[in-house]
């Protein structure tokens, strides 16, 4: 027997209540990665349990046990999140409740409850991801959701599902425009979906320091980092260098900011010198809660970003006046070839100079055998630069992701014990070594690189596209980029190589069978995706406003956009009536007929059965002889048996005889004279 054929044997509270649980579990399995272990098992179980106990037919646990269970997740919960408020708890209390409620489903109103906190489970779902494919599942949980509920609605039978989820789709259908109107009108709320304070807890990004080691964990991180649309075209690859933090102090593990005070970083930065034609671009930031601004180098005005107050660091780095939680969306120009800082050594250079004490001896010792060398001793930073470059191509060092935990001189390590390491590895290390040759130097991290989708042009850079250079100061010319890692392996910044985790199994077979098939669907995947996050996660305040004002509103405010709300309103409700009255109008006109008469005769004072055929109503008007003329009388009754024989006759009500005959009792009856109108009474005992 097949598993249709099982289901269709079932009795239908059963098939009914196995639906619902399935439904129920496919809205909360995109969850159980951000739900505890512990939850994920109980709200498994717990179904599991209720549709064993359907299938079987026994009887629901008794109410101590759902006290037991919910005192158990009230306790695990807390002691996973030490509170019961905030998203994290919330949802997972939320979830718990909702699988045990599917215990306690003995009455309509318990049926009810279930419904609707799987709708709010289906909700939270997005305070965790509001991707492309996680609405995609919401929809098909909504439409099951819709299907249960309008099946819960067919009491009598046994309607078969399909039907129910006909008239869901049907439901989600009329409801679409409604929806659209009101993503479109409605005030926007940012973030689109979240709550304070611990909505973007998990995202990942470039942080305001670097641990030695730390951004290895961004590059197994494959998710879009931003997204960039050139309006001409893009600069080489090796040029694309998307600024971050820069990072000056070091306490032999940590890279963070410099704490020297404003006047020194001001004076350490000099003047910004910009040549060639500029680069402009719109970067689309996904929302990772930090401030930071990764444009080109170097950007000198600022990115116009709506709704936040963008302000650019002494080390050329932009930044929002707060962390940025959700996805946002900035036009930039920036000058790829520039220079920048004091051409002459200054005062303040020298905290770019300052080494922590006890790190790194071999590292210092090396550097005090390079000045010693009489070939090296006098050298300019351009030779030393280029002395240290020819030894990271020759020396056999290699760039990794796994390079292994590193010990508390990572400089030493790296030079001569490992000769391997990530980016940050290898900037860290050539930063040490350059200050211990008394070269003001620095580390700077953000993204480098990008890849082209060659559907719609767009280019996207990963977290995987996490990068960390240097930037040394020579006389004459001020701070200049250097990356030491394009020494040991050029193909990272060359050209759209990159080291990548290892890829899923389906991604495996695809590569297999067509490398072409693969890149071609990731590649309209991605387009597709970009699409949704422009269009739906970027529909902004200042979007809604740039919409007003290309329907004609000069200065458009909040008030206009609720004019425009409410005359859609009200078109939706016109247009509604409208099609009330149309679908009064395809009713059978012979009944319109019927039920007019009808009513003539009610209003009369007539008591007449529900319903009345024509020839009871001309009978009943016999009772009502004396209120009416002998001629309006035998006219009326007339017509009454005319319409009953329309209705009975052999044409055809379709053929044109028939219609013609219609038409004629449709004049006569507005030349008809009815009784008067009077209170009915009730017939005489």
């Amino acid at each position: 027997m097949t598993l249709n054929e099982r289901l269709s044997h079932l009795p239908r509270d059963t098939r009914d209540t196995l639906f619902l649980l399935c439904v129920i579990a496919w809205v909360v399995m995109p969850q159980t990665t951000h739900l505890p272990l512990w939850c994920s098992g109980m709200t498994a179980l717990v179904l599991l349990w209720r549709g064993w106990i359907a299938v079987k037919g026994r009887p629901l646990p008794s109410r101590w046990w759902l006290l037991l269970w919910l005192a158990v997740a009230s306790v695990a919960t807390f002691g996973e999140h030490r509170t019961l408020m905030g998203r994290d708890a919330g949802v997972t209390f939320l979830v718990v409740l909702l699988a045990l409620k599917t215990l306690e489903m003995r009455a309509r109103r318990d049926a009810f409850v279930v419904f609707f906190l799987g709708f709010f489970t289906l909700l939270s779902n997005f305070f965790f991801s509001q991707s492309l494919l996680t609405a995609a599942a919401m929809v098909v949980g909504l439409l099951g959701l819709l299907t249960a509920l309008v099946n819960h609605h067919m009491p009598v039978g046994r309607p078969p599902l399909m039907q129910a989820a006909r008239t869901a789709g049907w439901m989600t259908l009329l409801g679409a425009p409604i929806m659209v109107v009101l993503f479109v009108l409605f005030p926007r709320v940012a973030p689109l979906w979240g709550l304070p304070g611990d909505a973007m807890g998990g995202r990942s990004g470039l942080s305001g320091s670097m641990q030695v080691g730390s951004l290895a964990s961004l590059a197994l991180d494959s998710s879009v980092a931003m997204r960039i649309r050139f309006e001409g075209a893009p600069p080489p690859q090796n040029e694309l260098y998307f600024r971050g933090p820069v990072l000056s102090n070091f306490d032999g593990r940590d890279w963070k900011p410099s704490r020297a005070p404003l006047s020194a970083r001001l004076q350490a930065a000099g003047t910004l010198r910009l040549s060639g034609p500029p680069v402009a671009y719109v970067v689309t930031l996904a929302g990772n809660n930090h401030p930071w601004l990764p444009v080109l180098d170097a950007t000198p005005e600022a990115p116009t970003l709506a709704g936040y107050s963008v302000s650019r660091g002494p080390e050329l780095q932009w930044a929002a006046d707060r962390p940025m939680p959700e996805l946002v969306r900035f036009k930039a120009n920036s000058y790829t070839s520039f220079r920048y800082g004091p051409e002459v050594r200054v005062p303040a250079l020298q905290d770019f100079v300052n080494l922590p004490a006890g790190f790194n001896p071999r590292t210092l010792q090396w550097a005090e055998e390079i000045r010693a060398n009489p070939n090296t001793a006098r050298a300019d930073t351009a030779t030393l630069v280029a002395l240290v470059m020819e030894r990271l191509r020759t020396g056999g060092y290699r760039y990794t992701l796994e390079p292994g935990v590193y010990g508390n001189h990572t400089a030493d390590e790296f030079w001569f014990d490992r000769k391997e390491g990530f980016c940050e590895h290898i900037a860290s290390s050539f930063v040490l070594l350059m200050r211990a040759l008394d070269v003001p130097a620095r580390v700077v991290t953000g993204y480098q690189g990008g890849e082209l989708n060659a559907v719609d042009g767009i280019w996207t850079v990963r977290q995987s596209d996490a990068h960390a250079w240097t930037e040394v100061w020579m006389a004459g010319q001020g701070w200049v980029r250097v990356d030491p890692t394009s020494a040991v392996a050029p193909a990272r910044t060359g050209s759209l190589a990159r080291l990548l985790p290892p890829r899923s199994a389906i991604a495996q077979a695809l590569g297999r069978i067509s490398p072409g098939f693969e890149i071609n669907l990731r590649a309209l995947w991605e387009a597709t995706n970009n699409r949704w996050n422009q269009w739906v996660l970027n529909y902004s305040q200042a979007r809604q406003l740039d919409m007003l004002r290309n329907l004609g509103f000069d200065t458009p405010s909040w008030e206009d956009l609720s004019y425009l709300l409410l005359g859609a309103i009200i078109a939706a409700s016109l247009v509604g009536a409208a099609w009330t009255q149309w679908e009064r109008l395809r009713q059978d006109p012979w009944l319109r007929l019927l039920h007019a008469a009808d009513r003539k005769l009610r209003r009369a004072g007539m008591l007449l059965q529900e319903p009345a055929t024509p020839r009871q109503l001309a009978a009943a008007l016999q009772t009502h002889a004396e209120q009416m003329q002998p001629q309006d009388l035998a006219r009326t009754q007339r017509w009454l048996q005319q319409l009953e024989a329309w209705r009975y006759a052999p044409a055809a009500p379709g053929s044109p005889t028939a219609r013609a005959a219609l038409g004629t009792l449709q004049r006569e009856f507005r030349q008809l004279r009815w009784p008067p109108n009077r209170p009915p009474h009730p017939p005489t005992p």
